[in-house]
């Protein structure tokens, strides 16, 4: 068996040493070899385990659950609903920045990149970490999904206080990993133009996660981008 050393922080690294040797890692990790060998793959392997590298587990405030990486070219860094700077903002990430505009008061970012909400102690978690290139959904059901939900109940365990902001019905679905006694959970419909009007505008979630963290005594987050 390889030793597998991922490039993710040391605290993250600790937290979740089981597992990088569980069976279903390592067949991930066989998958995404051979994948990478005829396909393009999002986001660069240097990307993958951003959000873990912006947001080392005791760090954690907030955690925002996204679904899938952005599938199109340069969109994704390993944040979920994020794009690097000068890449225009996918449609979703707009109405975020519309909630939040209404909720807050704050200004419309002119860059999708959401690296300074990641870097306060947002985690910005996909639940699969990567995709082929133009075809969404086709790194889901590899084993991903067991990682990413392991590193949520670690959290949800390990941490109190934290918000759990879940925006639709697949992140809703991870509601069972986390103890509501511990930890708010918000829920919405997805900002997707598809549903953003079915209750996520107006969900007033930034301004929520703040009162929750000054309640604690946490700090709250800035969410100006």
């Amino acid at each position: 068996m390889n030793t597998i050393s991922p490039a993710i922080d040391e605290s993250w690294k600790a937290e979740l040493a089981a597992e990088f040797t569980a069976e279903y890692f390592i067949k991930l990790k066989e998958f995404l070899v051979t994948e990478k060998q005829t396909q393009r793959v999002f986001p660069p392997g240097n990307k993958i385990f951003s959000a873990f590298n912006h947001t080392p587990f005791d760090k954690v405030k907030v955690v925002i659950l996204g679904q899938d990486p952005y599938h199109g070219e340069g969109q994704a860094h390993g944040l979920c609903f994020s794009v690097p700077d000068g890449i225009g903002k996918p449609p979703s990430l707009v109405n975020i920045f519309k909630e939040m505009n209404v909720d807050l008061g704050l200004p419309i970012p002119a860059t999708g990149n959401l690296e300074k909400w990641a870097d306060q102690g947002v985690l910005l978690l996909n639940a699969t970490l990567t995709v082929r290139a133009n075809l969404a959904g086709s790194h889901q059901k590899r084993g991903w999904e067991n990682f990413t939900d392991a590193a949520i109940k670690r959290l949800s365990d390990k941490r109190e206080n934290l918000v759990f902001i879940l925006w639709g019905r697949f992140a809703q679905n991870k509601e069972v990993l986390i103890d509501a006694n511990k930890h708010l959970i918000l829920k919405s419909a997805h900002p997707s133009p598809f549903s953003a009007y079915n209750g996520f505008f107006g969900c007033r979630h930034f301004s929520k996660t703040n009162e929750y963290l000054r309640s604690k005594g946490i700090g709250e987050i800035d969410w100006n981008v």
